[in-house]
């Protein structure tokens, strides 16, 4: 890697104080929410190795997290290796076993609080290949694609079609895992079927058509949602990201549909701006909300016909202890709407005529929803 491309090169000494203080403040956010603030503060360090992600030290009472780690890769998975390095230094200070590091009790610890015991930092694991759920989501990858016909009743038909699989699939799920439950099971179960992951780049604003893109995914996706707090080490700048939480196969396909929804409704707002006049930021952020508001409404009209079908899911019990493991303390917080104009209007319009497909790549859309290409040019 070349002095120009690597990020420690860009880390100044005052980004670097900025970065053990936000380290030091993730510390104690960890020891008061999973720990009752029982621990003492550490020394911090920033480790120049790439053979391991994090270390705690007992004898020096030191944290140490690779540089590498800090620096390359989403604030998110620094994180989780932050919990796991707090965990080690829970069982060494607090419960003062004689065992190896990652022995049965550290793994206790881990599985009671939903921390990562393998400290990879990753968010989930791929779904293997010969999992019915895997070959489930193939074919629903199918008729999304099939949705991207030119013929809009065959397209209309191939993503209502997917849907209804995505939600027999979870209620055949839910099915089989309530057949070979086990009562006396550890939380570990869930953890085989429940995962984590992080979409889009952090922002510093939350707006509204993101809001209502991820309350699309709680609602009709099957997961669970949550803007958590992030930090961008080489601006010295805070930020937030969503993070999804369900079974592996709706992580998937919760991804995908948050990919589609935020390029289409980008793309089309760069061609309602071309040909209806209105470039400003506040018809921006209306139109986009409107977009989100729209496909809202349809899938809320789906559902209706999914449930006449007898096709009914509701959030499990499983999934929520998941959430609240990973997420003990959480506070809803109630925010402002983009403004309801003519450029809100017309994003619902075009918002409900979208058909779920594969994701497309933003800009202007030469094939237009009916919304759009009746909008006339009415410039401010």
């Amino acid at each position: 890697m070349s002095h120009a491309a690597d990020p420690a090169a860009k880390l100044t000494a005052e980004l670097e104080v900025k970065l053990l203080e936000r380290l030091v403040a993730e510390w104690e956010a960890i020891n008061y929410t999973f720990f009752k603030d029982v621990l003492r503060k550490p020394v911090f360090r920033l480790s120049p190795t790439r053979e391991r992600l994090g270390q705690w030290n007992a004898e020096l009472r030191s944290l140490e997290l690779s540089r590498a780690l800090v620096l390359e890769r989403p604030w998110v998975e620094v994180i989780e290796v932050l919990k796991h390095e707090v965990a080690h230094q829970f069982v060494s200070e607090c419960l003062r076993v004689d065992e190896t590091a990652h022995g049965p009790t550290f793994r206790g610890v881990c599985e009671r609080l939903g921390i990562d015991a393998r400290a990879t930092g990753s968010a989930s694991t791929p779904l293997p290949d010969d999992d019915p759920a895997a070959r489930a989501v193939d074919r629903i990858r199918k008729l999304l694609a099939l949705a991207q016909s030119p013929n809009q009743h065959e397209a209309e038909a191939a993503a209502t079609a997917a849907r209804r699989l995505m939600l027999k699939l979870n209620l055949d799920l839910e099915r089989d895992f309530e057949r070979n439950a086990n009562p006396a099971a550890s939380p570990t179960t869930q953890r085989r079927h429940y995962g984590f992951r992080h979409l889009g780049h952090p922002s510093g604003r939350i707006l509204e058509h993101e809001r209502r893109l991820a309350n699309i995914l709680t609602r009709y996706f099957f997961v669970e949602c949550l803007w958590i707090p992030v930090y961008r080490p080489l601006e010295g700048k805070r930020g937030t990201v969503l993070e999804i939480c369900g079974r592996q196969a709706n992580l998937v396909m919760a991804e995908h549909v948050h990919a589609f929804l935020s390029a289409t409704a980008i793309r089309l707002w760069a061609d309602y701006a071309q040909h209806s006049g209105r470039s400003s930021n506040r018809d921006r952020q209306a139109f986009l909300a409107g977009v989100m508001r729209g496909f809202e409404t349809k899938l809320a009209a789906q559902n209706e016909q999914l449930q006449e079908q007898g096709l009914v899911w509701v959030p499990t019990a499983e999934l929520q202890r998941f959430f609240r493991r990973r997420h003990p303390r959480i506070q809803a917080v109630r925010r402002g709407g983009a403004q309801r104009n003519a450029a809100f209007a017309e994003g619902h319009r075009a918002g409900a005529e979208i058909v779920l497909s594969r994701p497309v790549e933003s800009g202007p859309s030469e094939k237009r929803p009916k919304a759009l290409r009746a909008a006339s040019k009415d410039p401010r």
